[in-house]
Formats: C-alpha cells, sequence, structure tokens
C-alpha cells in the first residue's frame, strides 16, 4: 500500500536527518507550510514536490510515487548495539556452533533454505555459489565500500585469545594482515521469496537478519530451529555477512537492491564503552537507538559490495566476508570450490533430478574467481554424474516407469513401506481425525561394479534433500551391488493428509543439523509416547525390504526360469582388492601443564568414512625410554568441542559421517608416574564397548 506523502516526508527528513525549518528555506516557501505538508493537512503541487526532491537529494520520481529513496554508499554506516546495563555478557552466537565448522555444511544449509523459500513452485529454485579472493587494488576497494575502517577496532577489540569467538577473529585478522588475502563468498538464490517484511517486525527479513531461533517455517519446509542462516555467520572468520535481496512483492513502492548487514560479535569494550556485540549495516535509525534499517541501494553501492544481482528473479544475495573452512581442511580457492560442489551435489543430487511428471525442484553451480579473473568457470551440477545409479531411480519415479520386478540392469523396483503416525498429543480444533499409517516409497536399482560407495539407501523427504546416507547391513552372500532411496511425506507425490501428517511427523524427529531420523525434544512435546519407536520402525522395516528382495531370488539361482538380472544378485565374486575400514587416528593433541601440575589437552580425532557413529575411549599415556607407555586416568569426564558427545558411560560419541572431531581433556595428576613437566605425552583413541543405536 502506497504511503501518504505526510510519511513519506517524514521518513525522508528523518533519514536526511533535516528539520522543516532547512527543508523550507532550501525550497522557498515559509516553515508552515512545510508543516502542513508534513502533517497531511496539504499536499504540494508537482513543481513544488520537484523542489523537494531536489533538496533532500532523491529522485523526482521517488517523491512522486512516495516510494522510499534510493541510498548511495556514502549514506550506509555500521551502528553497534550498546551493552545491557545489567552487566551481563555474550560471549557469542551459540547457534554458530550447531553445526560442524565445514564449507560442506555451509552449503548444505544454504541450499535447504533455498529450496524453502521457492516462489513459483512450476519452476526450479537456482542456486548458485560464487567465490572471490581480493589482493591488492581490490581488496582495498571492497573494504573501502564495507566501511572496514569504522568496524576493525571493534573487531580487534573482540579479540580476545581466551574465549572461542575470539580466537577465531585472532586468527583471522592475523590472516588478513599477513596475506593481504580476503575471500568472500557470495550464495544466490532466484526464484525465490526474498526477504520481504519489516525491518522490525515478523517477516522473513527480520528473521534472517535480527532474530536467533525464529525460523518462522511451517508446513513441508526443511527446517524447524531457525539454525540454518547462523551456518552463513560461522563460515566468516569475522561472523560478518552481508545481503542484497530482490522481494517477490513490493513494499512500500520497491522491491530491487534491498541492502543489510550483520556483524556478529561478543561483547566488548571500546574507547570506555561497552557493546553487547552485534552490528548492523545500513541507515542508521533516527527513531532506534543503536539500530541501522536495511536500505534501497544504488546499483554503484551494490556493486562495490560484490551483491549486484544479475537476474531481476526474487530471491537473496548472501555474501560472507572473510569465507573459510573451519575444519582446516581447506584453505585455497580451488579446494573450496570443490568442496562446496561436492557439498551441493552429495546433499541435493535428488532435489536437482527431473522426469516427465515434475521438474527438478532445484539448479545449482559454483564458480571461483580471483580478482575479476575467473579461476573455475560456473560448473553447472549435474546429478547423473554423482550419483548415476540413484538419480535414475528418482528419474525413473517421476518418469511413473518404476517396476515390481527387475528384468534389465536399468530398472528400478518400487516398494511401499509403511509409516505408522502416532497421535498428536493437543489434536486439531474441530474433532478433524489423523491418518494414522504412511505410505512411504521405496526406490531399488543396481549399480555399477566399481561404484566406491554401493549398498547404501538415502532417506528424504519434500524437498528431497538428503536426510541420511546409510549403509544397509546383513545382506545376502555374494548379492549384487545396489543403490535405494526412501522418499517420504510429500516427496512421494502425493497431497493426501497421510503424506502432510508425515511430512510434520519425520520433521520433528530430525536434529537441528537435519541428518537423521531419530528421537528430538520436537517429537517427545508433540507426539504421544511410541513415536520414537514409529521411527525406528519405519527404518528397518525400510532395510528388511531391499533384503527380502535380494533373499527372494536365493532358492531358484541355479534354475533357467528368471531374469538373468536376478540371478546376478546371487553370483558370488571374488573382490579385485579387499577393502578396509580403517580406524580412527589421533591427527594432532595440543597442551600445556596447569599450575596444579596435570596436562591439559586439546585433541584433535581423524575419523575414517562410516555411515555409522564412532564410539571412542580416548586414554592418555606417559611416554617412557624402555617399555610399554604408562596409563594415568582423566581428571572428571571429557570435554566435547566439534562433532561429539559424551556418552552415558562417558565415552565419546562422534557425529555420523564427521571426518573430523575435536575434544578436551585435563590428566589427574595423582595418577602421573613423574611430575608434567618432567615427561611426553600421547593420547590413543581406542574404541569403546559401548553399543550404538
Amino acid at each position: 500500500m502506497t504511503q501518504g506523502f505526510e510519511d513519506w516526508l517524514g521518513g525522508v527528513l528523518r533519514q536526511r536527518d533535516m528539520s522543516q525549518k532547512e527543508l523550507a528555506h532550501l525550497v522557498g516557501v515559509t516553515p508552515a507550510a512545510v508543516n502542513a505538508w508534513a502533517k497531511g493537512r496539504s499536499v504540494p503541487r508537482y513543481a513544488k514536490i520537484a523542489a523537494i526532491a531536489e533538496a533532500l537529494g532523491v529522485a523526482v520520481e521517488d517523491a512522486v510515487s512516495r516510494r522510499p529513496p534510493e541510498s548511495a554508499g556514502s549514506e550506509l554506516e555500521w551502528v553497534f548495539q550498546n551493552a545491557p546495563e545489567d552487566g551481563s555478557r555474550n560471549g557469542g552466537n551459540a547457534a554458530a556452533y550447531a553445526f560442524a565448522a565445514n564449507l560442506e555444511v555451509l552449503a548444505r544449509e544454504a541450499t535447504q533454505n533455498s529450496l524453502d523459500e521457492r516462489y513459483e513452485q512450476n519452476q526450479p529454485v537456482v542456486s548458485r555459489f560464487e567465490l572471490h579472493e581480493l589482493t591488492g587494488r581490490h581488496l582495498q576497494e571492497f573494504l573501502a565500500a564495507l566501511r572496514w575502517d569504522s568496524i576493525e577496532e571493534h573487531l580487534r577489540q573482540a579479540a580476545d585469545p581466551q574465549q572461542k569467538v575470539g580466537r577465531v577473529l585472532v586468527d583471522g585478522l592475523n590472516e588478513l594482515q599477513r596475506t593481504g588475502r580476503l575471500v568472500l563468498l557470495r550464495i544466490d538464490d532466484y526464484n525465490a521469496s526474498g526477504l520481504t517484511g519489516p525491518d522490525y517486525d515478523d517477516g522473513r527479513f527480520a528473521r534472517v537478519m535480527r532474530r536467533t531461533l525464529d525460523s518462522g517455517k511451517a508446513g513441508s519446509q526443511g527446517g524447524s530451529y531457525g539454525l540454518g542462516k547462523a551456518a552463513l555467520w560461522a563460515a566468516s572468520r569475522f561472523g560478518l555477512v552481508l545481503v542484497n535481496s530482490t522481494l517477490s512483492e513490493h513494499q512500500g513502492g520497491r522491491h530491487e537492491r534491498r541492502i543489510a548487514g550483520r556483524l556478529e560479535l561478543p561483547w566488548h569494550a571500546l574507547n570506555g564503552d561497552e557493546f553487547a556485540g552485534p552490528a548492523w549495516f545500513g541507515i542508521a535509525d533516527r527513531e532506534r537507538q543503536n539500530s541501522a534499517r536495511s536500505c534501497w541501494a544504488d546499483g554503484a553501492t551494490a556493486e562495490s559490495l560484490y551483491l549486484e544481482r544479475n537476474d531481476p528473479s526474487p530471491g537473496t544475495s548472501f555474501l560472507v566476508v572473510g569465507a573459510y573452512d573451519g575444519s582446516g581442511d581447506t584453505e585455497e580457492l580451488e579446494e573450496m570450490h570443490e568442496q562446496l560442489t561436492s557439498g551441493v551435489a552429495h546433499n541435493f543430487w535428488a532435489s536437482m533430478v527431473g522426469g516427465a511428471k515434475a521438474g527438478p525442484l532445484l539448479r545449482a553451480s559454483v564458480a571461483a574467481w580471483r580478482n575479476g579473473e575467473v579461476v573455475r568457470s560456473e560448473r553447472h551440477i549435474d546429478p547423473h554424474v554423482y550419483e548415476p545409479a540413484r538419480s535414475r531411480a528418482v528419474k525413473a519415479f517421476l518418469d511413473g516407469r518404476t517396476t515390481h520386478e527387475l528384468t534389465s540392469r536399468e530398472d528400478v523396483l518400487q516398494v511401499a513401506v509403511p509409516l505408522k503416525l502416532p497421535a498428536r498429543k493437543q489434536p486439531e480444533l474441530g474433532g478433524v481425525r489423523r491418518p494414522n499409517s504412511h505410505e512411504a516409497v521405496l526406490l531399488v536399482t543396481p549399480t555399477v561394479e566399481d561404484d566406491p560407495r554401493p549398498d547404501h539407501i538415502a532417506y528424504m523427504r519434500a524437498t528431497r534433500m538428503v536426510v541420511k546416507n546409510k549403509r544397509v547391513s546383513d545382506l545376502p552372500l555374494g548379492h549384487r551391488r545396489f543403490q535405494a532411496v526412501l522418499l517420504a511425506g510429500l516427496a512421494t507425490g502425493s497431497d493426501t493428509a497421510d503424506a502432510a501428517d508425515a511430512e510434520q511427523f519425520l520433521r520433528t524427529a530430525e536434529p537441528p543439523d537435519h541428518n537423521d531420523w531419530t528421537s528430538t525434544e520436537d517429537l517427545t512435546a508433540t507426539f504421544v509416547r511410541g513415536a520414537r519407536q514409529s521411527i525406528l520402525n519405519f527404518k528397518r522395516t525400510a532395510e528388511q525390504s531391499i533384503r527380502d528382495l535380494l533373499k527372494g531370488q536365493d532358492d531358484d539361482s541355479d534354475a533357467d526360469e528368471g531374469p538373468q538380472v536376478l540371478r546376478d544378485l546371487l553370483t558370488l565374486t571374488v573382490p579385485k582388492k579387499p577393502r578396509t575400514q580403517g580406524f580412527p587416528v589421533v591427527h594432532a593433541v595440543e597442551g600445556e601443564v596447569s599450575e596444579a601440575g596435570a596436562w591439559r589437552l586439546r585433541v584433535t580425532v581423524k575419523l575414517p568414512e562410516r555411515g555409522d557413529a564412532w564410539v571412542l575411549s580416548p586414554v592418555a599415556r606417559f611416554v617412557v625410554r624402555s617399555g610399554s607407555n604408562i596409563s594415568v586416568r582423566w581428571a572428571g569426564t571429557l570435554v566435547p568441542e566439534r562433532d561429539c558427545e559424551l556418552t552415558k558411560n562417558g565415552n565419546l560419541r562422534f557425529r555420523e559421517g564427521a571426518r573430523r572431531g575435536v575434544f578436551r581433556g585435563v590428566t589427574d595428576a595423582s595418577t602421573h608416574p613423574v611430575t608434567a613437566d618432567m615427561s611426553c605425552v600421547e593420547v590413543d583413541v581406542p574404541r569403546a564397548k559401548e553399543i550404538v543405536e
């Protein structure tokens, strides 16, 4: 809805920090005339509106149509939030540590959020990842546009090496100074809703830029914790993300180049003032203390911030400033490009498959630039290259070409898997009877002999993001390799009530990183007792269906009847080379001797690829010159730091699929054979004798 001239004039006067008297002098009218315009008692004629626009430095079209004026880069500034008067302090945004700190996780969370905001339902979301490495003149020009000089001192004051966030900031500032290099990661989506809504009240913009643990999502959308966006800030060495959004609906007469930024720092003090940590980039809000509003930027400003969008389709561009891989596995631009490509491909291959009955939900690409020169040209991800067998299975399902028996190596077998839907603790009003069961779709197809990860099943729902990829165990001896896909909820293509209810049920069963269907607090709070067992039974039934399929051909394996592909399922072949599982190893140990004479250790564990979780029982030993090294006890419990958690027996359970994990521990000085400062210590990570579901 178009605002009145009085509201428009008042807003621009506040933005320009100009009084009515000053405007009257510039336009050549009395202050009473300006007051009448500001109070809505009269509206100026076109000639006066043109004069007002010139005096305010805005386009005449903006004044006539009463839309917010475009802002130049010189008008943007950083505004820091003052610390609360009660003396409380925030050491950083805990939401940023809900996920593993690597680029694959970032690609997963960002792409899921884009899919959740698909605008035109008959068209795919287009997701683009662009890496920009800046040095020299290009770096200096970007930092000037970012107003780096106004935030650098805040960053240095917040860089406390005694805090987790502070250590990351110290490392980031040191790297920037040492290398003169900054990496920007830009994530664009098109055919998405964009950051609609007001700056402060409820809406997409406020949920992303101002709120934590508020997803605002409902129905079939992927996230329900409001944590996914935090992965963007966690991927920045400085906790700094900028946005440029093209809105799917006009707001105040505009919809393009809605630009803002957020800097996520811990509490810090500067020049005698205390700051809570967060800061916002935009137009300083004259009506709210310590706040900045988003702005409608001009093209030059967007371009200087590497945020200009080249497509008018609605959606948002996120710019991660100082992008890096927190795991330390990837540093070079080319490696970062590969990790982003892998992250999107392995998590969203099914979303990128299209068929005769339904097109793809997603199209994705990755590119890399260095000072404006192409390092890796835009690579459009083809799901059939990364997951040929399972992509074939999903396409056959979308095309309606699945079968109930296998007659060729290209066939895709489809069977139903029942999911029992438990009752809700708070039934819907009106006495609506809800379905108590749902039929998911299981797809099984043969894969090639050299498939590096055969015999796996992928779980997915609405957007066909891979929730979990798990190896099926206890398969018949000599079976032919296969790949399987379990489509549940709205991923089955059904729009019935049972599909919608299954979608909601499975959504509550996903932890914050959406990597399994399991028991969660949300599941327990929403459904009656037995919900967890329904999840377990559902997954077990799916795997047993695969075993039954393979076993069903056992009795007639020597007979002439039956298709060749089924007889091949029972052909026992000698593997070309033995496959080893591998074991976890200690990658690095950092330590120091405490005042109490104990070793304080920080241990990084390297984990081999495996579908299930590793449960380890770390042991500290004093190194001796001859004989076996001497084990010592831990003082208290171990402290999980990354991708691991304590079990009830005091062991460490490492996240499924994790390749590295970090924990801390302190040795018990009373068990030392010699004083710590006279010794060397090593850590071993044997497997624990503990059963994990």
